[in-house]
């Protein structure tokens, strides 16, 4: 069979889960357990999975381990999930989101503006932080308070964070490229860090949309939007990029977060955005003058920051804390690692506990937030089982260099602009943007030299394929969707979301063609 044959072949998983999805608009647990059927028979069938591939093993334990990492991982993203909920249910039966929404209200009384600061700044920064999937189950309950749909708000929160992926973490997805490049951490940070430096902008002008269309706002609010995402985006990229060219891979998105939303919040209350009244609540005045309560109903959020800042920067402790692990290898081919006390997840309960108590909640809150919190989890763990095991035979099977080498065989002189759909396939495969670094940065830097092309370019295409991906891939969207009541409707969020993608990676790679003349 030729390379091309084994790409279609390869491919036809990740087109039946999209058109399931988009087309018929079934939720991403039906589509799931529908494209695992069908990676099955392939991998069975197609490319010998258990026989030809792992047939020292048989069909059987192969199988078996590919789903044993299957439902491994789904625990540790589950382990994310859960106390994300948690903290949104904390706030709302507290009543701290009504407060944190009258203070974000003060601002400005453009509603907007108020979405732009969660859905870029927040989100960023929390991106930045802790990473895979964090920001989302975040940021999506945030917007749902605030008055955005839910579908919506999942959306905004997949997309306004997706400029910074490439350096979540604090520059974790750069890692495998540096491991497996010969390249230093500067010099890909730069690589990355120019396409969404030039192309970032993009993202939010599209979340801007959607937040226009989405909300109802008031004739003499509606004037100057454009002016503020547009100086939202400034003041993101222009630090983000001169982090990643001159700094490193560590900070380029928790600083641009940083930097760019004081900046905005400063040149917001000078232009007297802080001086207007709230549409609904009390005046300004009377909740800045209320820091004490500001600071308990947000103190899930701020212990979570701080955990975060301590545990990644402090020199040390990542490393004594990355030393505590559970860790299993099953048939010394199939493994799992899964550090608790690194573990985003864990931040958050330890934010959610200790964010509980400096706010003085009863027992019955936090019951109630936890009990609510299991109930939504229930459909949400039948779909992440299912894409990631259909991930996880696509990987061991094959498939996936399969179609990667069809793709590069077939595209020839035009691979630039393949080039970072490549990363999104990883991303949409694996759910990760890491993870996609691990599986394609060795193939696109062979195809780079097969074809003559700059290596550091088109690895800094990959990378920022790996990260507009985030915003499709099925597991990040069942998250999202978990925390704001969607379970069964993530054909709606990806239906939003596509179309950003595709318009982000495309001009990627046309920005990947014009770097490498």
């Amino acid at each position: 069979m030729n390379l091309a044959t084994q790409g279609i072949l390869a491919i036809l998983p990740v087109i039946t889960i999209m058109v399931i999805m988009l087309v018929f608009r079934w939720s991403a647990a039906r589509a799931g357990v529908i494209g695992l059927f069908v990676t099955v028979l392939l991998s069975w069938l197609v490319f010998g999975f258990g026989s030809d591939v792992y047939g020292n093993i048989g069909t059987v334990a192969a199988m078996g381990g590919a789903l044993s990492e299957a439902v491994f991982t789904s625990t540790t993203i589950l382990w994310i999930i859960f106390p994300a909920l948690c903290i949104h249910h904390l706030q709302v039966h507290t009543g701290a989101i009504d407060t944190v929404k009258l203070k974000t209200a003060s601002l400005s009384t453009d509603p907007r503006i108020a979405a732009l600061l969660i859905f870029w700044f927040f989100a960023l920064f929390i991106e930045g932080l802790a990473g895979f999937g964090t920001p989302v189950a975040l940021t999506a309950p945030f917007l749902v308070s605030m008055g955005f749909r839910p579908v919506d708000s999942v959306a905004l929160a997949l997309i306004g964070h997706s400029v910074g992926v490439s350096f979540g973490a604090v520059g974790t997805p750069i890692l495998p490229q540096i491991a497996s490049t010969g390249f230093d951490g500067l010099e890909l940070s730069g690589a990355t860090g120019l396409y969404h430096g030039i192309l970032g902008w993009v993202m939010i002008l599209i979340a801007m949309f959607m937040v226009t269309k989405s909300m109802q706002v008031r004739k003499d609010a509606s004037g100057h939007i454009w002016v503020w995402t547009f100086l939202a985006a400034v003041l993101f990229l222009f630090p983000f990029f001169g982090i990643s060219r001159w700094v490193g891979p560590e900070l380029p998105t928790l600083g641009g977060a940083l930097f760019g939303g004081l900046g905005f919040v400063a040149i917001l209350k000078i232009a007297g955005g802080g001086n207007k009244q709230s549409e609904n609540g009390p005046p300004a005045k009377d909740i800045r003058g209320s820091r004490g309560k500001l600071l308990r109903v947000t103190a899930p959020y701020w212990i979570l920051v701080s955990l975060i800042l301590i545990t990644r920067l402090i020199p040390g402790v990542r490393e004594v804390l990355n030393s505590f692990a559970w860790e299993w290898t099953l048939l010394d081919t199939f493994h799992g690692r899964f550090e608790p006390f690194y573990h985003p997840g864990t931040m958050l309960f330890v934010g959610f506990v200790a964010g509980a108590l400096v706010q003085r909640a009863g027992q019955a809150d936090m019951k109630a937030a936890v009990s609510q919190s299991i109930k939504k989890l229930l459909p949400v763990t039948i779909a992440l089982v299912a894409m990631l095991s259909l991930s996880r035979i696509m990987i061991h099977s094959g498939m996936i260099d399969s179609l990667s080498a069809g793709a590069a065989h077939a595209a020839g002189s035009f691979w630039p602009i393949l080039s970072p759909m490549v990363g999104v396939l990883g991303t949409f495969v694996t759910g990760s943007a890491t993870a996609s670094n691990i599986l394609f940065t060795d193939f696109q830097q062979t195809v780079a030299r097969n074809l003559g092309l700059p290596v550091l370019t088109m690895i800094g295409a990959q990378g920022f394929g790996a990260a507009v991906g985030n915003i499709i891939c099925p597991h990040n969207i069942i998250a999202g969707g978990a925390t704001v009541g969607l379970a069964g409707q993530e054909g709606k969020i990806l239906g939003k979301t596509i179309l950003a993608c595709s318009v982000y990676s495309l001009l990627g790679g046309l920005l990947a063609i014009w770097l490498t003349r």
